[in-house]
């Protein structure tokens, strides 16, 4: 079903699809390669009747030194340099690389939180956790990515601070496990799939297509959880378990084995409720003091395009998960 007048309220006629903004996550970094060399055709929907409503989608190599480098980032992690201070703040001295490189984003993509954003950012990524392909937002009250979440769902069967909120609406797709400064064929290719249904579902939305509102599940973050560490050294003194291993988005129970220590003695999840680890041991997040995060599961009815037309005048299988 479609209804012009409502498609003509609201419609997301400028996408913006971003790879490399950690300069290693490279299933990211060759598809956005690929995608610039196409100037029209599958990935970009040209207006082909006088009816339809165009589509503009901006191919972004977000970090192109840290790409160059096969390094997650230069000076400091680009996916956190898009707050309102940062991209607004004044610059003394020396500048770290990526916080130049935000601002830049911002004027192309931008600015954050004003009229002229483009209306949705999708931002790949890639993770060593054993995640499958994960959508993950801001806020659990955007609709329009609930909604091209369930559509994404629906399609496929497999487990399927940061640049996406330039936006009006964005999101990270994130895909694993895929090793940093690898790309794997597989994953490369559920992330083309993932981005070319991204685009149909735009296209359906901008087209007048109503949808209605269904339940889904939306894995909602709790909190992070380091590994064990020597109270002098600081150093690390466990692994994540090998039960708990390769487990995103399993339900982990209070006393569930959580670390194994190098000297062989296993810690157990002491948590009041069973929650649903996620990021577990993620390559990148040594570094931040994360051994895995935890989210809580709930359903979340989506409200209808429709509902959401009538209120918005401006602004593998897959997980849904809101920060």
């Amino acid at each position: 079903r479609t209804s012009r007048e409502n498609a003509k309220q609201s419609v997301l006629s400028r996408v913006a699809v971003c790879g490399g903004t950690h300069g290693n996550e490279l299933s990211g970094v060759y598809l956005v390669r690929e995608l610039l060399k196409v100037k029209k055709g599958v990935m970009e929907k040209e207006e082909e009747q006088e009816e339809e409503e165009p589509l503009s989608v901006l191919k972004v190599l977000s970090n192109p030194r840290a790409m160059q480098q096969c390094r997650r980032y230069v000076d400091t992690d680009l996916n956190r340099c898009f707050t309102h201070a940062t991209l607004n703040g004044l610059t003394s001295g020396t500048v770290p690389y990526e916080m130049i490189r935000s601002r830049e984003l911002n004027a192309m993509l931008g600015p954050k939180g004003r009229s002229g954003a483009v209306d949705l950012v999708c931002d790949l990524h890639n993770t060593t956790a054993n995640m499958g392909l994960c959508l993950i937002a801001y806020s659990d009250c955007d609709w329009i990515c609930l909604h091209i979440f369930r559509h994404l769902q629906a399609i496929s069967n497999k487990e399927s601070y940061s640049l996406d909120s330039v936006g009006k609406h964005g999101f990270a797709m994130e895909i694993g496990p895929q090793p940093h400064g690898v790309v794997r064929s597989n994953v490369y290719t559920a992330m083309k799939a993932g981005v070319q249904h991204m685009l149909d579902w735009v296209c359906f939305f901008n087209s007048g297509t109503l949808f209605e509102g269904e339940s889904v599940d939306v894995f909602t973050m709790i909190k992070h959880i380091d590994y064990p560490r020597d109270s002098e050294t600081r150093n690390i003194t466990a692994a994540v378990h090998p039960h708990l291993q390769d487990r995103d988005f399993c339900p982990l129970h209070p006393e569930d084995p959580l670390f194994q220590t190098f000297s062989g003695e296993t810690l157990r999840y002491k948590g009041n409720e069973p929650l649903y680890p996620f990021f577990i041991n993620e390559c990148a997040y040594y570094e931040k003091g994360i051994a895995l995060s935890l989210a809580r599961k709930r359903p979340f009815i989506e409200t209808t395009a429709a509902d959401w037309r009538e209120h918005t005048h401006t602004h593998t299988h897959t997980r849904y998960l809101s920060n």
